[in-house]
């Protein structure tokens, strides 16, 4: 059973969404966007604690489909991380009067963050990316196409159903787009030189949904400071497979983003 969360309507979606309260309002907030069959619940107490060791304020939202969020009623074209980043997160930091925050991104939330920063007017702070895309990979669409196996099967579909109220046309919406052969040519690459903020990418080495030329992309395309952490015994959800680690090395990035 899904925690009831309030509800905002921005950009045109009814989107569920937490708040967390900063230690003093002089604090940045950091805002939370979650993986492509993430939620705000599937992301657990973490964005919590990382709030009450730095002392920032947090915002986390699920998307348009995930969570309790209004279901997707049409399919998800190749552009839908651009269309977050340009349309429903800008929206959302207005509704809530959010100004330079710490953006941390996972996955498809990372790469919603790379376009964010590197197209909006209003800059980021900084940015913790975990596990982001900046092109397709091989192994991405291998993974991606033995994870809609499993959910066939019915084993992934009860890991997910906790977190979803409309699971079903979530993961059909989300696999069907990335397994297209249209999707095969995403590229956000050409954001990369416009982004200015502090950059801190998080991969596991054992990423089954992606390489570490993602990583060197990111870290080497900036245009502000890049910095990597690589961990051993982690798969793609770093916050969760080396949650002390993870949770050690962002305070510090945070912290010392607050203080440039």
């Amino acid at each position: 059973m899904i925690r009831p969360l309030p509800f905002i309507s921005v950009a045109g979606c009814r989107l569920e969404y937490f708040r967390i309260e900063p230690a003093d309002d002089s604090r940045t907030t950091l805002v939370f966007l979650h993986a492509g069959l993430g939620s705000v619940s599937s992301w657990q107490d973490f964005p919590a604690a990382l709030c009450r060791r730095t002392g920032c304020g947090g915002l986390l939202y699920s998307r348009l489909g995930h969570g309790n969020s209004e279901e997707i009623r049409e399919p998800l074209t190749v552009r839908f991380m651009h269309d977050e980043a340009q349309g429903v997160l800008p929206a959302m930091l207005s509704a809530f009067q959010i100004r330079s925050p710490i953006l941390i991104g996972h996955s498809d939330g990372a790469s919603i963050a790379l376009i964010y920063a590197g197209t909006a007017a209003d800059r980021p702070h900084a940015l913790i990316l975990e596990a982001p895309h900046v092109f397709v990979e091989d192994v991405t669409i291998e993974s991606i196409r033995r994870t809609r196996s499993r959910f066939l099967s019915g084993d992934f579909r009860k890991r997910l159903e906790p977190h979803h109220a409309n699971v079903g046309s979530l993961f059909e919406a989300w696999t069907d787009i990335w397994l297209s052969p249209e999707f095969r040519s995403w590229n956000i690459e050409e954001y990369l030189p416009g982004i200015g903020s502090p950059a801190f990418v998080i991969q596991g080495l054992q990423d089954e949904y992606g390489t570490s030329k993602q990583v060197e992309a990111v870290v080497g395309g900036v245009a502000g400071p890049g910095e990597s952490l690589m961990l051993a015994d982690c798969r793609h959800a770093p916050h969760v497979d080396q949650r002390a680690a993870v949770e050690a090395a962002m305070a510090r990035f945070v912290t010392s983003a607050t203080h440039l």
